[in-house]
């Protein structure tokens, strides 16, 4: 093993409808939550289930490709690197955050509307 990578591949829904951001730049940035899951059995023998919620950014045409196609309760396969962000809140205080940023997706199931082009 060369080459140790920060890569992750992640299969979920997205939460809620993608957010757009345009900047003076001209560059353009896509947010959106997706939501994992994972089933397991208990020390009962009963099946529980753990959902982990993501929080997602995507940049330049991988953005243009989500603005359009993207919406809430699709299913994706998303591959990105794992990011940790730090920043003050309005108090003052550190704050801590960790995001997936994306660099690719596929959709993995049909929307129930139309696909925009």
């Amino acid at each position: 093993m060369n080459n140790l990578r920060n890569k992750v591949n992640l299969i979920g829904r997205l939460g809620a409808q993608p957010e757009t951001m345009k900047f003076e730049t001209g560059r353009k940035l896509v947010r959106f939550s997706l939501a994992t899951n994972d089933r397991y059995k208990n020390k009962n023998g009963e099946w529980q289930e753990d959902v982990q919620w993501h929080n997602v950014t995507v940049w330049g045409k991988v953005a243009d490709r989500a603005e359009k196609i993207l919406e809430k309760g699709q299913e994706i396969l998303l591959e990105g690197k794992i990011s940790y962000q730090s920043y003050e809140n309005t108090q003052g205080e550190k704050r801590y955050s960790t995001v997936i940023e994306g660099n690719d997706f596929m959709l993995l199931n049909k929307p129930s509307g139309e696909v925009k082009a």
